[in-house]
């Protein structure tokens, strides 16, 4: 079963990631799931428990997107990945020990 630690919860993003492993982990090919799968090696070292991400997933993501938003997936797939990667730093920092003067 796929899960979000419960100290990256709060962070931007939180919500993309949650729903995409949830649909990875249920066998769904969904944006979410295609975001996660893209991100899933940085996602994995922050804490975040996924199965096997999608193969190619930056390709399928945009054919979805493409589908669902016609001229505007390039738009679309662009948010997306700043989510992505927005989760992404940000989980890092919380995942950096905390310095004490």
């Amino acid at each position: 079963m796929a899960t979000v630690a419960a100290n990256l919860d709060q962070l931007p993003g939180a919500d993309l990631v949650r729903r995409g492993a949830a649909d990875l982990t249920a066998g769904r090919e969904t944006a979410e799931a295609l975001l996660v799968s893209i991100g899933a090696h940085r996602l994995r070292s922050a804490g975040v428990d996924l199965p096997d991400p999608i193969p190619s997933p930056e390709h399928k993501l945009y054919l979805l997107l493409a589908q669902e938003k016609g001229n505007g997936a390039h738009s679309a797939y662009n948010a997306l990945i700043r989510r992505l990667v927005s989760f992404e730093r940000a989980a890092t920092c919380a995942s950096l020990p905390t310095r004490h003067a």
